[in-house]
């Protein structure tokens, strides 16, 4: 299996809601399965507990197209974690592939 390492960056709305659920002891749980979905997106998008796919609703701030990562399935309101590829950035002549986590939230 081929480990591609993505560097991840957050949406200050993204931000706002992964710290959220870091100060709330009731969401415990859900943080260390956001944690897990992350990971995976970093170094292995395809991995089959993901379920990614594009989600057709959203698009990102310049029109990329966005997918959709479970961070929980079977699950009440299961959440999810929303992305999009880029922007890459080159670091000494190196191309950095970026994801741009755009939100976390309970399934719409």
């Amino acid at each position: 299996m081929l480990v591609m390492r993505r560097e991840l960056i957050f949406t200050p709305t993204a931000y706002q809601e992964y710290k959220a659920l870091s100060n709330n002891p009731a969401k415990k749980g859900v943080l260390k399965q956001v944690r897990k979905t992350l990971a995976l997106i970093e170094i292995n998008l395809r991995h089959p507990s993901l379920n990614t796919h594009e989600y057709h609703s959203l698009t990102g701030l310049n029109g990329e197209k966005v997918f959709e990562a479970y961070a929980q399935q079977k699950t009440p309101a299961a959440y999810r974690v929303f992305f999009h590829y880029g922007p890459d950035r080159v670091e000494k002549g190196e191309r950095i592939p970026v994801i741009t986590i755009f939100t976390i939230t309970p399934h719409p």
